[in-house]
């Protein structure tokens, strides 16, 4: 390997580390040694609930005691009754005092066996030291003042200690009338809910610690819980984590040591079933996990995920041989492209790592294993998308020189050159559309040619008899055939043609019926057939009069797009996408691999497969020999593209052995590469589908059932909107680098292409679904559509638009402005809309033909700001 491919190695490898060690440098916070003055004890574990009375043993309970053992010199209970009872002997046993407590609420029978339990414990074990009756029974409405008076005296009638109740801290401001009935005041301080940031919130606990203390100057006041989050949603200003639940425990601590304070850390232990309560925040207050494992230290610096160099290290490895196998075979890219690429690879990897190692950094339910568990293979996916994007990327805009760049041959007037014959399917057409295709064709500066015309299944004589008599007078060379009730659709007539060809004819070329050819395609092209080893030559799609119309200017970048980036590093390894238009054939290489395929409706592009897999090469010149009309409605744009990803998927279920990477078939790695990922955005937009289908379920779940869904992970939101602005990037970069086009016309043909994401992804999912589907026709030279037509042309897309809009407005509003979490929901349901909205828009485009008048003064303003079409070096 050359000292520069191992200079970037390692330069990637350190930036990787560093930005792994900043993510994640150590916190300080102030050292705690000692034990805590007291913690609130609730000893469930996973899988036990308390709101079901499922109750952990008592063996358990004692292992938990012995767990805190010499760390706290107190815990606080919640509840009397069951195994929970038996709280007040075991801590004696172990040295702990124990502040008891009887759970209130309305139903009056459970009360009154807490209220005896509780009584019973306090007057036989010394641990008690004293009791808590109700816990917040006032805040949730289930008690009145009076109502919790009267439990509280019943108990301090029965026992000999200290009796208190415990509320938040300002439901005794707001409600004095609750001291006289107690001995002691327990207050609950937790600034998480308040919206307090964390580097704010022990000194506001304190202060509000002294403001109950001052408004009950006789009553002493105990800090019944005091405590942060390690993990959940974001409320205002306070922001759950690790480091945040560390610093905020740490400086209390020393807070209540300095002011001498009475107090319980909430809480001991992580509890899963306080979830479907609070959401993901409830279950995740404990001092340890829901595994009986220390959460952070109370000594030293505190790091945020503790196994970051584990993740580190599995992204080091993940990306460590693909980039040495990139640097050894990329050769041809500049220093900045292996680069870029090469930082790629590895921030691909570290995402990826990140994710697998995702249950071994935060405790998550079994749902959330479930849902990682299908999001992990989708994340791959859109990795893999990401670097096939990137390498394309890096390709078009860093490589030294292109290894296989084909142009316009100029040969000699006198050589000899082999006979073509021209197939022009036509199938109902406006005859004088055809017209317009024919004269170009018999302007050809091509010394021996003829064209068959080929009527495919036109049913109207009005329509197809004036193209015969066209062709009559235009001479011999042309020669017209009606096929009536022919099968096969387009390749069926194709196949007709080649039995008609002239036996002197040794390139076979296809036209569209729109298209007109400059005189010079064949004799530019045709040269290259001296080369036995190519079997098709291709020349770029392009178009004509568009030029002022709204919709077509945005379709007709869009479709320029693939041609001017796509085809252009395809070729560079012999992989090019055979069209069906603008294409030139070896005669006996097409009959070779078995004529056209008439079982599938992307006949073209399958029959180029079929070819590079019987070795033959192919030659693709990027230079304008012909221009067609793009469609004219959003209906046939639509069409046209749901044809051409039904007949992909239809390809690979024919051929996908063949794209194995350990397939013997007679393709090179660059050509199954091409073929995998070419149409790989297609099945990510098949996801997008799912994602949408499933953001709109999973949203109502959150409205209808809180306490079974909760807002997926920020590490599952976040990669999704990063791969949307990539691939907008990606797209933009190489518009503006390679396509002779505006940022404005380049910014509009990413409007028409996202607008085609939902027709993609349907036609994934029936071409997965049913092996064959009727051909469909792309209409050339409609009339425009009515306005209303616009909104019917993308009536499912614009149901799906408003659907994820009236789902993101319905998540704002449930969550509210504080939930950071919970807009950031919203937002991804937002972007998730936009190739809906934007199917919506390119449809309306198609249908308001007044929107023309404005182009003229529109491109003048382009012109005034200096956006104008840029030249590519390929063209």
């Amino acid at each position: 390997m050359r000292k520069t491919s191992i200079l970037i190695i390692t330069l990637v490898v350190v930036a990787n580390l560093v930005t792994w060690a900043l993510l994640n440098r150590p916190v300080n916070a102030p050292d705690w040694t000692g034990p805590v003055n007291g913690l609130s004890f609730s000893p469930f574990r996973k899988g036990q609930d308390a709101i079901k009375n499922e109750l952990p043993s008592a063996e358990q309970i004692d292992l938990d005691l012995a767990l805190v053992q010499g760390k706290t010199l107190r815990v606080r209970t919640y509840s009397s009754l069951g195994e929970l009872g038996l709280i007040p002997q075991m801590a004696q046993a172990r040295g702990l005092k124990v502040t008891a407590g009887a759970w209130l609420d309305t139903n009056e029978a459970i009360n009154h066996k807490e209220i005896t339990r509780l009584i019973s414990n306090a007057n036989r074990w010394p641990s008690v030291e004293r009791v808590i009756v109700g816990n917040e029974a006032f805040l949730r409405g289930n008690l009145n003042v009076s109502q919790l008076a009267g439990y509280i005296d019943q108990v301090r009638q029965a026992t000999n200690v200290p009796v208190g109740t415990a509320e938040p801290w300002h439901v005794w401001i707001d409600h004095p009338e609750l001291a006289d009935a107690v001995d002691f005041i327990a207050i609950h301080i937790l600034p998480y809910w308040e919206g307090i940031p964390v580097e704010e919130a022990p000194q506001w606990a304190l202060d509000r610690y002294k403001q109950v203390v001052a408004a009950f100057p006789d009553k002493p006041v105990v800090i019944g819980e005091v405590g942060w989050p390690s993990d959940g949603n974001r409320i205002a200003r306070s922001q759950t984590s690790l480091v945040n639940q560390a610093t905020f425990v740490r400086e209390f601590l020393q807070l209540a040591r300095q002011h001498n304070i009475d107090y319980f850390v909430m809480e001991a232990f992580d509890q899963p079933w306080k979830k479907s309560l609070e959401g993901r925040v409830g279950g995740h207050w404990g001092m340890f996990d829901a595994n009986r494992n220390p959460k952070f230290p109370l000594v030293g610096e505190i790091v945020a995920v503790p196994i970051w160099p584990w993740q580190y290290a599995l992204a080091t490895l993940l990306a460590l041989w693909p980039m040495v196998l990139f640097l050894r075979h990329w050769d041809n890219l500049k220093r900045r492209g292996q680069l870029f690429f090469a930082g790629l690879i590895q921030l691909a990897a570290s995402m990826f790592a990140w994710t697998a190692l995702l249950p071994f950094a935060i405790d998550m339910t079994p749902a959330g294993i479930a849902v990682w568990g299908i999001l992990l293979p989708a994340q791959l996916a859109l990795v893999l998308v990401i670097l096939t994007n990137g390498l394309e990327l890096a390709e078009m805009l860093w490589v030294k020189r292109w290894k296989r760049f084909f142009a316009p041959q100029q040969p000699d007037r006198e050589r000899e050159f082999p006979m073509a014959s021209i197939h022009l399917a036509i199938h109902n057409e406006p005859p004088e559309l055809v017209f317009k295709t024919l004269d170009g064709l018999a302007r050809l500066d091509y010394p021996n040619f003829e064209v068959l015309v080929l009527d495919n299944n036109t049913v109207k004589e009005e329509v197809w008899r004036p193209v015969e008599e066209y062709c009559a007078r235009l001479g011999k060379r042309f020669r017209f055939f009606h096929l009536a009730n022919w099968p096969g659709y387009k390749a069926g007539a194709l196949n007709f043609g080649l039995g008609q060809t002239h036996p002197e004819a040794q390139v076979v070329g296809v036209i569209d019926a729109d298209y007109v050819v400059s005189p010079d395609w064949l004799r530019a092209l045709v040269p290259y057939f001296d080369k036995p080893e190519v079997g098709f030559v291709q020349a770029p799609q392009d178009n004509r009069e568009w030029q002022g119309d709204l919709f077509q200017t945005m379709i007709n970048w869009e479709y320029n797009g693939f041609f001017q980036i796509g085809m252009v590093h395809r070729n560079e390894r012999n992989a090019i996408i055979q069209h069906g238009t603008m294409t030139l054939m070896r005669r006996d290489a097409l009959e070779k691999v078995g004529k056209w395929g008439e079982w599938c409706i992307c006949e073209d592009a399958e029959l180029g497969l079929r070819l590079f897999k019987a070795g033959y090469e192919s030659v693709y010149v990027n230079h304008n020999f012909g221009e067609g009309i793009t469609p004219t409605s959003f209906a046939g744009y639509k069409g046209q593209r749901f044809r051409w990803t039904y007949g992909a998927v239809q390809i690979l279920r024919r051929h996908w052995r063949s794209l194995l990477p350990w397939s013997k078939a007679n393709l090179t790695a660059g050509q199954k590469f091409h073929f995998i990922t070419g149409w790989m955005p297609w099945f990510t937009d098949a996801l997008h589908l799912v994602f949408t289908i499933a953001g709109v379920i999973w949203t109502i779940g959150m409205l209808w059932r809180p306490q079974d869904f909760e807002i997926p992970l920020k590490v599952f939101l976040i990669p999704t909107l990063g791969l949307f602005v990539f691939k907008v990037a990606h797209a933009l970069i190489l518009y503006r680098a390679r396509v002779r086009c505006s940022f404005v016309q380049s910014l509009m043909a990413s409007v028409a292409g996202m607008g085609l994401t939902h027709t993609i992804a349907r036609a994934i999912f029936i071409g997965l679904l049913k092996p064959s589907q009727p051909f469909l026709r792309t209409p050339k030279g409609e009339g425009r559509q009515a306005l209303v037509k616009g909104i019917l042309m993308a009536w499912e897309e614009t149901q799906i638009f408003g659907l994820l809009w009236v789902a993101a407005a319905a998540s704002a509003w449930f969550f509210g402005s504080d939930n950071p979490e919970g807009l950031l929901w919203a937002g991804l349901l937002l972007v998730q809309s936009i190739p809906y909205g934007a199917a919506l828009a390119t449809s309306m485009a198609s249908c308001m033909p007044r929107l023309q008048l404005a182009l003229p003064r529109f491109s003048s303003m382009l012109r005034w700001w200096h956006i104008g079409p840029r030249r590519t070096p390929l063209g």
